[in-house]
């Protein structure tokens, strides 16, 4: 039996229009990718949802989603950074994630994208890990306060703003026809659209998006197309955008057959850091990227068991 591969593929909102939507199918098809299923999301529901601060829920949780009592702040790098304890600036009720500052300072997206720049070029900010940034926020007139991922609300605002949606598309083809690497590398194209091969998604978004109709260039954040980058990547975007049930879905049914444990799964989905094979920790989805699904499956039982 030949493997199939699943992917979740969606045209992001600053590229819907009717002639991306064209592309993308026809590009599929002509690459031999079925489309199982298609359809739209408002923005509306992605922000009541939370789908997008699900979907980059590494970045997202320390947004929107956590509170920072919640969060695994060090406190000796706090206190480094900002000359404060951790448990005083939380006690002093000064802390809080990027949603709740843009309504304790009363900004928009993009005014605390812009204080969130100031303080960054001030060197206001200490990076705690891999998409876990503090900064100290000073506004003329405003209480000082220590506000966490303040870049995300901008990026979240690409796909919350009212009128927007996206196009998604639930894709399956034959491992031995496309491998992973080269459903992403080729027929997606890499993430930054000026280095995509000239007949992949990106680059030919790249090359002809006036004629496409999106109103300005893409670059590396507005890259046109978003495709999962392993399996299991696509079975959590499944579950979170569209509500598939795990025990229903192809790649799901095949990990739970195999014996990864439900749990083991259901944690994985939001990319937590693992015991890898080599006795690090580390990203679940680096340790997956670009595997086929048999491969994909079989290493996730393995890092399951260690």
């Amino acid at each position: 039996m030949t493997t199939k591969n699943s992917a979740f593929v969606f045209i992001k909102p600053h590229a819907v229009t009717p002639k991306v939507e064209k592309l993308v199918s026809e590009t599929l098809a002509a690459k031999g990718i079925t489309i199982l299923k298609e359809g739209k999301i408002a923005s509306e529901e992605i922000d009541s949802k939370k789908l997008i601060d699900q979907h980059y829920y590494a970045i997202a949780s320390k947004a929107t989603i956590l509170k920072p009592n919640e969060l695994n702040v060090p406190a000796d790098k706090f206190k480094a950074q900002f000359g404060l304890d951790w448990q005083t600036a939380l006690d002093e009720g000064k802390v809080f994630n990027a949603m709740d500052a843009c309504e304790k300072l009363g900004l928009d997206a993009d005014g605390l994208d812009k204080e969130w720049a100031k303080c960054k070029k001030a060197g206001k900010m200490i990076k705690f890990g891999g998409g876990f940034y503090c900064g100290l926020l000073e506004i003329e007139g405003k209480e000082p306060i220590y506000a966490f991922n303040g870049f995300f609300m901008s990026m979240r605002s690409k796909f919350t703003a009212p009128g927007l949606n996206i196009h998604y598309y639930v894709v399956e083809w034959d491992a031995d026809q496309c491998p992973w690497a080269d459903f992403r590398g080729k027929v997606l194209g890499p993430t930054d659209p000026a280095e995509a091969p000239a007949d992949s998604l990106r680059g030919i978004i790249n090359a002809d998006w006036e004629a496409l109709g999106l109103t300005s260039a893409p670059n590396v954040g507005d890259n046109g197309v978003h495709a999962s980058a392993s399996p299991f990547e696509g079975l959590a975007e499944r579950l979170n955008w569209v509500g598939a049930k795990l025990e229903e879905d192809g790649f799901g049914k095949e990990l739970l057959r195999l014996g990864v444990p439900e749990k083991y799964i259901r944690d994985g989905t939001v990319d937590p850091q693992v015991m890898c094979e080599d006795g690090s920790k580390g990203s679940l989805f680096d340790q997956l990227e670009d595997l086929d699904s048999e491969a994909c499956a079989q290493k996730l039982l393995k890092l399951s068991s260690l």
